[in-house]
């Protein structure tokens, strides 16, 4: 019998089984396969519960329940005036939090800060997203809708207006909103790539889309003697302007204002970053995005890669589900493999294509390749 064949005669086989109320009931009764049957039964539960947990999470952010709980423990009574709910309704959500590990109970009707909640309390880029999930959360409201309906209708779409090259609505407000959102995450991000890649074995960096310079000014703190480039759309290259002056190094980075899906890139920077850039972009603008960078670099020169890469080992969920749907949502772009890139990287003309371990590949992979000369 053909390898594929018996595959899928297995997998009938599996599937059959684990539909079947009396194996259920049979693995659940058997001591050997309690375990596989209980862990399997909770996998279930938790797809079905999930989206209570992530909304827990939102209004212990949104009430202040964490900050309240950052001195130390608070009775109930004393949590329901902080927060203006009633003592029912207060019990009910810490009740919840601690089940989510974001609280604990520390004695009789009090409760203070769990492993995940302290974890989360003083982190402001993980609370960020968390409530500009609010935009999210209703376009998930109804996720069959959001497969079947033009792309763009949407809040995400509204709050991400250049996914859609919207520039009607790349006014000031919305440039700093995003803006800022995006550079309250970026020290989780750029810590992954400097941990595994050594910007300072080249002489200038040109990042691309670079908001309003985080990552510039962590690489100007890394290599003291690089020469530092940032390339965004003019309204945000005036942020970053205004921050890189806050930070002293106006005269160390040269700002250039323009949109890469039509203007060529600078020329200069024998290395030239893209972090957090292909994936909110469709397909055809990352293969004039990849052939631009190549056309900016000289010989030899290096395109650097960092973002969530789909189908990352231990944490699957975040590109093929989260990602996916965010991306759909938000109007442009889609998660992809490295194998994906790198094909897309040396359609460019690229060669040496290498993917880096980074400490948390979850937040961001790292993906390097090099123009031939």
């Amino acid at each position: 019998m053909p390898l594929r064949a018996l595959r899928l005669q297995l997998l009938n086989l599996r599937n059959h089984l684990l539909a079947s109320p009396r194996f259920r009931r049979a693995a659940s009764a058997f001591w050997p396969t309690q375990r596989i049957a209980r862990a399997r039964a909770r996998d279930v539960f938790d797809l079905v519960a999930g989206f209570t947990y992530s909304q827990t999470l939102f209004a212990c952010i949104e009430l202040g329940l964490l900050a309240l709980l950052r001195r130390g423990p608070r009775t109930i009574r004393a949590l329901s005036d902080a927060l203006s709910l009633d003592e029912d309704a207060t019990r009910a959500l810490a009740e919840a939090a601690t089940a989510l590990r974001l609280l604990q109970s520390t004695g009789d009707d009090e409760y203070g800060l769990g492993v995940l909640g302290a974890a989360v309390v003083d982190d402001q880029a993980v609370q960020n997203m968390v409530t500009h999930h609010a935009h999210f959360y209703r376009d998930m409201a109804d996720p069959i809708g959001l497969l079947k309906a033009r792309r763009h209708d949407t809040e995400l779409a509204a709050y991400w207006p250049y996914a859609e090259g919207n520039d009607v609505a790349m006014d000031e407000e919305a440039v700093a909103r995003y803006t800022a959102l995006m550079s309250s995450s970026q020290p989780m991000i750029y810590e992954q790539v400097h941990a595994a890649f050594r910007i300072n074995n080249h002489h200038h960096l040109l990042d691309v889309g670079g908001g309003n310079g985080a990552f510039v000014v962590s690489a100007a703190q890394i290599a003291p003697s690089l020469k530092l480039s940032l390339f965004d759309m003019p309204p945000v290259a005036k942020l970053a302007e205004q921050h890189l002056a806050a930070e002293g190094l106006s005269s160390r980075v040269t700002v250039h204002g323009g949109d890469f899906t039509r203007d060529a890139l600078p020329e200069g920077a024998d290395l030239i970053s893209l972090v957090r850039i292909l994936h909110d972009h469709d397909d055809d603008v990352v293969q004039a995005l990849l052939a631009n960078v190549y056309r900016a670099l000289p010989a030899r020169g290096r395109v650097l890669i960092a973002e969530p890469l789909a189908a990352t080992a231990g944490a699957p969920r975040m590109g093929s589900v989260y990602f996916t749907f965010y991306l759909r949502a938000m109007g442009s772009g889609r998660p992809r493999r490295f194998d994906e890139l790198a094909g897309r990287l040396k359609a460019a003309g690229f060669i040496a294509v290498h993917q880096e371990k980074t400490p948390i590949p979850m937040l961001a992979s790292v993906i390097h390749a090099v123009k031939p000369g």
